[in-house]
């Protein structure tokens, strides 16, 4: 599923839909539940993609080519208007509702519907093999969160055997939410030094038989977690699949913002350098970083960087990122460039005057999310500090807590913000 506006990402998802997103110096959101098919043996995927397509459809494209000799694919399926509607997607069960014409499935089938948007490893195979197991017409995916979140997510009440008993999205009644704490053994030590309490969120990761979804969806349910599941409890066999690993729903700037960062330490909770688990992306054919008389210390680096004189700490250098002399960067995601760029192209692209692509001479960035082809120019300090949330001024943004330059924007030299 990747259709959604991602409002609450803004302005990163300004001129892209969240899947779209870039992540971890270079790879793309979508990139996560792409891989988890891909190494779960599942190898038939489509995404379903309506607002902002085009930066995920080139990544698509540019990303997953399979062998021409076997049955697997990517393939992208865009809201269209057909003779039987004209309505752009109403929601994600809808989504799926106006594209099973594409799908050629028989009811014995199964389908599994994952988020385009958060950052976790899973053996999906797993999962299929629980639901066959159980019996199951729809199973679900869920892990265990604290109380203080439980308002942002589907909560699910269960009973000794799996099967889900209760179904409430996104409660907003504590007394609701206290009804659905879990008991502390169904909790991961990891997850239990988050939090003293904890409820089972629903990730947004269904198996559906497909007979099951195709009665569900003959309705006018448009949402698998407010309508759809809701619709089916009591009236079809819905069992979970408890999920302990690690798990992100990049659903805000400082959800994003962390979990980038947080792949810099030693031991990050998700680990790009798995083998058994690769994580598939665009194959770019750049030339490998330089970086001339620096410092740095947590850094991870993309490639075809270029860094001179540069402080660096706590930072993800995206790919092709330029940062010229003597600049301090602390906390920073820098999202890099879709190309190369000097003084004399830009003077070709009658761009005379502007900074180039990338970070200029003397820069002071802290606690900042720089997006993709940004121009920073000379002498230029950005920080959130003693500014709101919501502010917003010249292609800047407060978010968070955390200040974020839109993409292609220009910071003119001496800017300090």
């Amino acid at each position: 599923m990747g259709g959604g506006r991602g409002t609450r990402l803004h302005p990163l998802t300004k001129h892209r839909c969240k899947p779209a997103v870039p992540l971890a110096g270079k790879f793309r959101l979508v990139d996560i539940p792409i891989s988890n098919c891909i190494n779960s043996g599942l190898n038939q995927i489509y995404i379903l993609s309506q607002f902002n397509t085009e930066s995920l459809h080139k990544h698509i494209l540019d990303s997953y080519k399979f062998d021409n000799f076997g049955d697997g694919f990517v393939e992208i399926l865009s809201a269209e208007q057909t003779e039987s509607g004209e309505k752009w997607y109403q929601g994600t069960a809808d989504a799926v509702r106006q594209n099973l014409i594409h799908f050629g499935a028989d009811d014995d089938d199964l389908f599994v519907i994952l988020s385009g948007d958060q950052l976790y490893k899973m053996d999906v195979s797993e999962m299929i093999a629980h639901h066959e197991k159980m019996g199951a017409d729809v199973t679900i995916a869920a892990k265990p969160i604290g109380t203080n979140l439980a308002s942002e997510f589907g909560l699910l009440h269960v009973d000794n055997e799996y099967n889900i008993k209760e179904f409430v999205e996104k409660p907003q009644d504590q007394a609701v939410i206290d009804n659905l704490i879990i008991d502390p053994s169904m909790v991961s030590e990891d997850d239990k030094a988050i939090a003293d309490k904890h409820v089972l969120a629903s990730m947004g990761i269904y198996v559906f038989n497909a007979g099951v979804l195709k009665k569900a969806l003959a309705s006018e349910h448009d949402d698998f977690g407010k309508e759809v599941i809701p619709g089916l409890l009591g009236n079809s066999k819905l069992c979970s699949y408890f999920f302990n690993g690690y798990w992100e729903d990049i659903g805000t700037i400082r959800a994003f913002f962390d979990a980038n960062l947080s792949l810099c330490g030693e031991n990050p909770p998700f680990d790009f350098y798995d083998e058994e688990h690769k994580i598939f992306t665009h194959a770019r054919n750049l030339p490998a970083s330089k970086v001339l008389n620096c410092k740095g210390e947590r850094i991870i680096l993309a490639g075809g960087v270029h860094i001179r004189d540069a402080e660096l700490k706590n930072c993800i250098i995206g790919v092709r990122s330029t940062i010229m002399n003597n600049c301090k960067l602390e906390n920073v995601i820098l999202m890099g460039a879709d190309s190369y760029e000097d003084k004399d192209s830009i003077a070709e692209m009658g761009l005379k005057g502007i900074p180039q692509i990338g970070i200029g001479d003397n820069a002071n960035i802290k606690n900042a999310i720089i997006d993709k082809n940004a121009r920073i120019g000379n002498n230029v300090t950005l920080s959130p500090e003693g500014k709101e949330d919501g502010f917003e001024k010249d292609g800047v943004s407060i978010r968070d807590g955390i200040l974020v330059v839109a993409k292609n924007s220009i910071i003119p030299d001496n800017t300090t913000i």
